[in-house]
């Protein structure tokens, strides 16, 4: 099975039968561990720095199958940064009042402040996935939404948002390996819900539904990235890695002090 960039180049058609989610290159897990701890330590410093200059903000959108990882990453990727300076928010079925505005209202009030990183945990993309696949909107209208989204993320960009995107691509084969973890382990029955099952039953349609999205809305200025995540250890390295990279290449430095701190005595 071919092994592509992480990151397909824009405009270019995606078929995911081409990116192996066992994949792990030549690490191994030991090594990418010890990386990912200085990765960690590294980002913790970044993103006090973006906090601190107020300039900027970041916004990671994770997107996967049931079981995908996404509270994983989370959980692992962000656990040593200072959690004032990041907020989660996790996309769950529209409310009524959320329906009663267009589909990205809900969304961008989630967006992250300058100074912060925001996570979306399940995102917009929920609009042309689970929509499309259960055919809750006419198609219509779906379909206009894969602009709708890149303009949307055009603004962000434009206002001083960076944009990372992440599927976290695993097998039908591993997912059913993890759903049978959850419910051999009473401490995790309650990440399971028979509600998962028939999503599973559309797995065709939603392999469908991703290839679409990161096709079409896969821009320079808001870039998808295919992780392969069967192997937890290998996708908490790459997102870090590829998180890093981005904060480090965002002009990030510390406000200049005060005027006068040279001079200034601290009173007994």
């Amino acid at each position: 099975m071919a092994q592509q960039s992480f990151a397909p180049k824009p405009g270019s058609p995606v078929k995911l039968h081409n990116f192996d989610p066992e994949y792990h290159g030549d690490l191994n897990k030991k090594d990418a561990r010890e990386t990912e701890a200085r990765l960690e330590a590294r980002l913790a410093e970044l993103q006090e720095m973006l906090y601190a200059q107020g300039k900027y903000s970041l916004l990671i959108v994770l997107q996967a199958m049931d079981a995908g990882g996404k509270d994983g990453t989370i959980k692992h990727v962000f656990d040593s940064v200072n959690p004032q300076g990041v907020r989660v928010t996790s996309f769950k079925a529209p409310t009524a009042e959320e329906l009663s505005h267009d589909f990205l209202w809900r969304v961008h009030q989630h967006t992250p402040p300058k100074g912060y990183i925001g996570i979306f945990n399940r995102s917009h993309y929920e609009d042309v996935l689970v929509v499309r696949v259960n055919n809750l909107v006419p198609a219509e209208i779906w379909k206009e939404r894969y602009d709708h989204i890149n303009h949307f993320e055009r603004l962000l960009v434009d206002s001083g948002t960076r944009i990372l995107k992440f599927f976290l691509h695993i097998s039908k084969d591993e997912q059913k390996e993890r759903f049978e973890e959850r419910l051999a382990r009473p401490d995790k029955h309650w990440k399971f819900s028979t509600g998962d099952l028939p999503v599973r039953e559309q797995w065709d349609e939603y392999m469908d539904a991703y290839e679409a999205v990161l096709t079409r809305c896969n821009t320079d200025y808001a870039p998808w990235h295919i992780v392969p995540s069967n192997k937890k250890w290998y996708r908490n390295f790459i997102i870090s890695k590829t998180i890093v990279e981005t904060l480090e290449n965002m002009n990030l430095a510390y406000p200049d002090p005060e005027p006068g701190l040279d001079e200034v005595v601290i009173p007994d």
